[in-house]
């Protein structure tokens, strides 16, 4: 999936600005420059990958702000978080992103998206019988 067209990340700014403020949180640039930097990219990574990309760009930002920003961005649903087997939890963005699935190579580690409707179908069919 390609980086979303910037009229979607000013969207996506909106509503990380409306919840930190709700939430009386402070909105820093270091935050914002997180967020942007997640949205620029479609691939998954985890949260040391993030700091890395953001300090090869001159954002000077903390480990600590990082997984703190990350925290936030998954409890406003910006961004999703996962956790594949023992391994370090990967991050993809949320917003505007198509339902999907993972598979993952146990020989490489290699992540594999993919789309199958009945897949969909069969979780609410579940969630209902369960009352979920």
């Amino acid at each position: 999936m390609p980086p979303l067209p910037q009229q979607k990340i000013e969207e996506v700014r909106r509503l990380f600005s409306n919840y930190l403020k709700e939430r009386g949180q402070r909105q820093t640039s270091e935050r914002f420059a997180i967020l942007e930097e997640i949205y620029a990219t479609d691939d998954h990574f985890d949260a040391d990958e993030l700091y890395l990309r953001l300090k090869q760009q001159g954002v000077r930002v903390s480990r600590a702000t990082v997984y703190n920003t990350l925290d936030l961005l998954v409890d406003c649903n910006l961004v999703v978080r996962h956790q594949f087997g023992s391994k370090q939890a990967k991050y993809e963005r949320a917003y505007s992103y198509w339902q999907h699935d993972h598979l993952i190579c146990l020989d490489c580690n290699e992540l594999f998206e993919f789309c199958d409707p009945r897949i969909q179908s069969i979780q609410e069919m579940v969630a209902e019988i369960f009352q979920f």
